[in-house]
């Protein structure tokens, strides 16, 4: 199953690795294929030092935990995707949040499932009849139920 992974399911992971979330994907590895687009690395290094300063981790063992967490997902790159997938999450995104289009652009473009934490996100993608969407909740019942 193709799971791409929200900028928000990183963060969650890099501030508590042994979480819920962290379990999920440094676990299942033969159940899930992780994947996300560049504009999530972009994402991480906007949020840096807000990054640093939650975790109270050092510069250092932030990048050692970045690799370790990024080295778990796929990274397609967006140019790749179709315009009319574009326009597609466009449409899905608008009036919730448009930062998200390159996830629901990839979830479409890779058949895939979207893993957001993002509760608007999330709420307004499933009013619009996109059920490509998965909460940590849900991934986690489909892990269960496949183990």
């Amino acid at each position: 199953m193709n799971v791409i992974v929200d900028t928000n399911i990183i963060f969650s992971t890099l501030l508590n690795s042994n979480g819920g979330i962290g379990n999920l994907l440094f676990s299942t590895n033969k159940n899930f294929e992780f994947y996300s687009c560049n504009y999530m690395r972009y994402e991480i290094n906007k949020h840096w030092e807000r990054l640093k300063e939650i975790s109270k981790l050092s510069n250092e063992q932030l990048e050692a935990s970045q690799l370790q967490v990024l080295s778990k997902i796929n990274f397609i790159n967006e140019e790749l995707i179709d315009i009319d997938i574009w326009l597609a999450a466009e449409e899905l995104t608008k009036g919730i949040d448009v930062d998200d289009t390159d996830f629901v652009a990839m979830t479409i473009f890779l058949d895939g499932y979207l893993w957001t934490g993002d509760k608007v996100l999330y709420r307004g993608l499933r009013r619009r009849k996109f059920n490509r969407v998965l909460n940590t909740a849900e991934l986690t019942e489909i892990f269960l139920s496949q183990s």
